[in-house]
């Protein structure tokens, strides 16, 4: 599975960068509000430290629009994957933009059909949202489940891209589902570190390490 972080916040990508965990970035119009960055300079921040995916995501609801804003963003940098929303002009953007070599996440998934409607329109990400899936009743990992049957019996190519992720359970379902990509907050991906019993391990060996009087370095 690939470990995307949503975010805007470079101190956090840089950070997380650094593990060698992360695949790729997602981002949004409410996090660069967030951040208070200015939108293409941030982004192309963001693609100078990652190598794989960032997406960028077009804010204009026709596709002329959203072709032109595309046309803009992926100048910014070769590893721009240009956002496009789960809508009739969105996937005809997404169409258009595949066809010629560019990188589209189509997102705001919140069903199985639309899911095949965008594999079908050739997107390379699809966004399905779990934790608002979650929050209006129904169960976002069958959403996933679903789409992965659905991908696998027509052999699309479009990656399952687990978004609106709450927590490390979240992250571990999709993974045993087989989603192709998580994009997490920094928050969640830290959280995947976490358990008690290495806390308690790494402060028994310390303790004990205490006991002999050594040190490493000299």
């Amino acid at each position: 599975m690939k470990f995307f972080v949503d975010t805007a916040e470079i101190a956090d990508i840089k950070d997380l960068a650094a593990t060698g965990l992360l695949d790729g970035v997602t981002t949004n119009p409410s996090l660069i509000a967030k951040s208070g960055r200015d939108f293409m300079e941030v982004t192309k921040e963001i693609c100078g430290i990652v190598d794989g995916p960032v997406s960028a995501e077009v804010v204009a609801l026709d596709h002329a629009t959203m072709m032109k804003e595309a046309d803009v963003l992926r100048r910014i940098a070769d590893n721009v994957c240009i956002k496009v929303p789960l809508t009739i002009d969105g996937l005809k953007t997404c169409k258009a933009l595949t066809g010629d070599g560019t990188m589209v996440n189509v997102t705001l998934c919140f069903s199985a059909n639309q899911a095949l409607l965008a594999a079908k329109a050739g997107a390379t990400f699809i966004s399905p949202f779990i934790g608002r899936h979650d929050d209006n009743g129904f169960d976002g990992m069958d959403l996933i489940r679903d789409i992965r049957l659905i991908y696998d019996n027509y052999a699309f190519e479009t990656q399952i891209l687990a978004a609106s992720i709450r927590h490390p359970v979240h992250v571990l379902e999709s993974a045993r589902i087989g989603a192709d990509v998580a994009t997490m907050p920094p928050a969640v991906i830290r959280g995947l570190f976490k358990h008690v019993l290495t806390d308690k391990g790494i402060e028994g060996f310390l303790a004990d390490w205490a006991r002999t009087g050594q040190t490493i370095l000299k």
